[in-house]
């Protein structure tokens, strides 16, 4: 399957969004940088707390700010949400092209975002230094993308290289933060 073919398929963001909870989205990217961004955004997700627009607005903010355990779990929930709706099992260990086929079935655009979130919160370890929490998803999401569209087999050819013998410990590598920032 063409990961990267958006034909014909809806997209997170096209998902209705209450007004109210898009005003305070829009306040939170007015107020970035100070306390009243993320009170906006939290305010939102009480609005609309399954819609995945925003929830990317969130992940982003804490990305963006350096709170990358705050940016984990909010990628978790994601693959929560969008995963539940695609019939997916909880477990993304359990992925496989089956289960993969009949979800892009039932939403490829949903599909591809629940394999992003999974690709994020992939990052987003890599980021904590947590390399063996982050390189089983990896390894599941390039096994997953014969063609690499979404880009998890180079990644993990980047971390196997920081993992290499030769390396140092790659954890403890400034560098290697650098290299998957």
């Amino acid at each position: 399957m063409d990961l990267l073919d958006f034909s014909d398929c809806k997209l997170y963001f096209e998902d209705p969004l209450p007004a109210a909870a898009e005003a305070l989205i829009a306040e939170a990217s007015r107020e970035y940088g100070s306390p009243g961004a993320e009170l906006a955004l939290l305010r939102a997700h009480l609005l609309a707390p399954d819609n995945l627009t925003v929830l990317v607005g969130i992940y982003r903010y804490y990305f963006y700010q350096h709170r990358l355990e705050d940016a984990l779990q909010v990628a978790e929930l994601a693959m929560q949400l969008s995963g539940r709706q695609l019939g997916l099992p909880a477990d993304w260990a359990l992925l496989d092209e089956r289960r993969l086929a009949a979800a892009a079935a039932a939403s490829f655009g949903l599909l591809r975002f629940y394999l992003l979130a999974l690709k994020a919160a992939s990052v987003v370890l890599l980021r904590l230094g947590r390399i063996a929490d982050s390189r089983p998803r990896l390894i599941k999401l390039a096994g997953l993308d014969s063609r690499d569209q979404l880009g998890a087999a180079k990644l993990l050819e980047v971390v196997d290289e920081f993992r290499s013998p030769e390396a140092s410990t790659a954890s403890d590598d400034p560098a290697f933060n650098l290299a998957i920032a």
